[in-house]
């Protein structure tokens, strides 16, 4: 990966700013308003590639670490912005047609190249590695302003929802994008997904069932 100049977005920087004179005066942060967080709304099916990515790779999809009670110090919420920046630079785009050559194959990317969902599972992947806890770090499917689906990496911290994303070096509070946010990965199982846009019935009921018996993915 080639090395890239750390660039702090005004709003992930001012946070780090208020973390900073948390950590040194000893004390945590003030409990947030809710509407830092998504909202949710209840189980939702996945998408038929994520169980595909499961049954490859089931370490990525394990409970890492502990639940509740991790702690985004100052070095940890600069984590969120060079790893975004990191993965970004490091892999170049390309639709899973042309690479793999199906519709959607999620998977951690490792020859260099993959699409939005790859580039997220690399964040999630490596931002683990460093310590922090599944639970804090939930694959979402959210709707682009053209109304394409897109997968982003929300970091679920004490100070909002926050997102990593391909389409911007700039890791940046949920409500400050312009995406339609429809679901993603539950904080408390990284098996289990959950509705964030109850009006959209474009997702799939969560009635979906993976087969893999015969080594492809049906639902019944």
């Amino acid at each position: 990966m080639r090395s890239v100049v750390l660039m702090l977005a005004a709003p992930l920087a001012l946070i780090v700013s208020q973390q900073t004179r948390a950590d040194e005066a000893g004390v945590r942060p003030q409990r947030v308003v809710r509407s830092l967080f998504m909202q949710e709304y209840g189980p939702v099916a996945a998408p038929l590639a994520f169980y595909r990515f499961c049954f490859e790779d089931p370490a990525e999809c394990r409970q890492h670490g502990a639940v509740q009670n991790f702690a985004e110090t100052a070095t940890r919420l600069k984590q969120l912005q060079e790893i975004n920046l990191q993965v970004n630079h490091s892999i170049l785009p390309e639709t899973d047609i042309e690479h793999y050559g199906i519709e959607d194959y999620w998977t951690i990317p490792k020859d260099g190249r993959g699409d939005c969902e790859d580039y997220a599972l690399l964040k999630r992947h490596i931002l683990i590695a460093l310590g922090w806890p599944s639970s804090a770090l939930l694959m979402t499917v959210v709707r682009i302003e053209n109304g394409e689906g897109h997968a982003v990496l929300t970091a679920r911290t004490n100070f909002g929802d926050l997102i990593l994303d391909n389409r911007t070096d700039v890791v940046q509070p949920w409500y400050k994008t312009a995406y339609s946010y429809k679901m993603r990965q539950s904080s408390y199982n990284p098996k289990i997904w959950v509705d964030l846009d109850p009006n959209d019935d474009v997702l799939p009921a969560p009635i979906a069932v993976p087969d893999f018996t015969d080594g492809s993915i049906t639902s019944r």
